[in-house]
């Protein structure tokens, strides 16, 4: 019996031969005049006319139009030539989200709440220097690594947090040869990395050789210019940005360029600087910034910080930067926003980037968890920040629990089941949901009623209206 097919089955249709295909699950979104984004399940995506659309829908697309065979195996639709098509759709979108099988990766310890800045936006409600009551303690440091240790991902990354985690340094040094050791004893022993948040004001030559030792990033805070980043980020003595950029530049002759980055937050004083921040990346010598706005939590809201701009104004902030970072781009300086550079890779790539706030379900849990000072575990860094405010909604339990009490529990499986954007009201209409995602932290955070509260944690128009970047981004692609 031959493989092959008779020739009939390669013949053209005939010009007044009906359309027949079958519609594969498909949306999309007005960019601008005649031109729309449709995306597939798989984030496969082409840029078409409203007539061309039209067509497709009614079943009036004929074979011969140019967009049809690109639609065709793209997964759009199915024909007599690609019956595979369906099962094609779901192992991308298997491929997709994979990272969701592989479990957490990202494991933040706060060793200590203590912080001798004094940032009126910090989310985390910093405490003075001299309260070591806010230490995590080296019992609860040790169940903490167990609980890492006993995760599924074979590649975690342990993240040191305040505060400022080296006013606990002991603890920092306690931690990483503990899960180094007890790592070594598993009989699939993982790799672990490690990362430290630090303002780099209080960072020792020593602390920087034991970081080298190590191989622990760092990661800083750089808000901008001198003036901006003291006014951002206030210390006693006013040096902050002094104490930034120099520790920055021991970082890197100690532990390498690569090994250090840094991070900007937007206050209502950075929205006239945009450039001129950018500009500071660059004097730095760092090669690119996150433009990120405030989070709902911490001090950023009993300072009313969060309340300082609005949407409209952020989002012209970032539209104006990331022009900018385009621009120099075309000019040939190779600097990126990282807020559009994994929005490009979401779009253009089989992989995800894995940054929590932009997947479906959310990363709260699966990708990342949190063992606070106390030994109180929760979902994400976000939901021990609203945990500081008195609101412990998405606290998964202790550091004396299982793993699999603490990753079974109601809170953890509710969170997760109502971040999935494909099944929330108004991004299942989006054809940008196969790359954004929805945090039911932030959500839940930034309710601002109870009745609000009373709902649902999942999708909300705030994420929407901070989401806008999308069409920023698109603008430039498909012009």
């Amino acid at each position: 019996m031959s493989g092959f097919r008779g020739v009939e089955y390669y013949a053209e249709l005939a010009d007044d031969a009906a359309p027949s295909y079958k519609l594969l699950p498909f949306r999309f979104t007005k960019l601008d005049g005649d031109h729309y984004v449709v995306t597939n399940m798989a984030g496969e995506y082409e840029i078409l006319g409203r007539s061309v659309i039209e067509e497709l829908v009614d079943h009036r697309l004929s074979p011969k139009a140019p967009e049809y065979v690109s639609l065709r195996s793209r997964h759009f639709i199915a024909d007599h030539h690609s019956r595979l098509g369906p099962d094609f759709l779901a192992l991308k979108v298997r491929t997709r989200n994979e990272r969701v099988s592989h479990w957490t990766g990202l494991h933040i310890f706060v060793l200590t709440l203590r912080c001798e800045h004094a940032c009126p936006y910090c989310q985390v409600s910093r405490q003075s220097e001299n309260k070591t009551a806010y230490d995590m303690s080296e019992q609860n440091a040790d169940k903490s690594i167990v609980l890492a240790l006993s995760s599924p991902n074979q590649a975690i990354k342990i993240e040191f947090q305040g505060g400022e985690p080296f006013l606990n340094f002991e603890l920092m040094k306690h931690v990483v040869a503990k899960s180094t050791e007890w790592n070594a004893q598993l009989p699939n022993p993982k790799s672990i990395s490690f990362v430290a948040a630090t303002n780099l004001a209080v960072v020792t030559d020593e602390m920087l050789e034991f970081c080298k030792e190590h191989d622990i990033f760092i990661s800083t805070s750089l808000d901008g210019p001198e003036g901006l980043h003291n006014k951002n980020r206030p210390r006693p003595g006013g040096d902050s940005y002094f104490r930034a950029v120099s520790g920055i530049q021991r970082a890197r002759q100690m532990l390498g360029r690569d090994r250090v980055s840094a991070l900007m937050t937007t206050t209502a004083s950075s929205l006239p600087f945009v450039r001129e921040i950018i500009d500071e990346y660059l004097r730095q010598g760092l090669p690119g910034v996150f433009l990120r706005p405030l989070s709902p939590y911490g001090f950023a809201v009993k300072t009313k910080a969060i309340r300082a701009y609005n949407a409209s104004q952020w989002l012209k902030f970032y539209d104006d930067g990331l022009d900018y970072v385009i621009d120099l781009n075309r000019r040939g300086i190779d600097f990126r926003e990282y807020y559009a550079s994994t929005i490009v890779t979401k779009m253009f790539k089989d992989e995800d980037p894995g940054y929590v706030d932009l997947t479906s379900p959310a990363g709260v849990g699966t990708g990342a968890v949190v063992y606070n000072y106390d030994g109180s575990v929760y979902a994400s860094d976000e939901a021990r920040m609203l945990a500081e405010m008195g609101d412990e909604t998405f606290k998964l339990g202790s550091v004396s629990d299982s793993f699999e009490k603490i990753f079974t529990n109601d809170t953890f499986l509710t969170a997760l089941d109502e971040s999935f954007a494909y099944s929330s009201p108004m991004c299942n209409d989006c054809a940008f949901e196969p790359w954004c995602g929805a945090d039911p932290v932030f959500h839940w955070g930034n309710s601002t009623t109870s009745a609000a509260r009373s709902g649902t944690a999942s999708s909300a128009p705030e994420t929407c209206i901070y989401s806008e970047p999308w069409l920023a981004v698109w603008s430039p692609i498909h012009s």
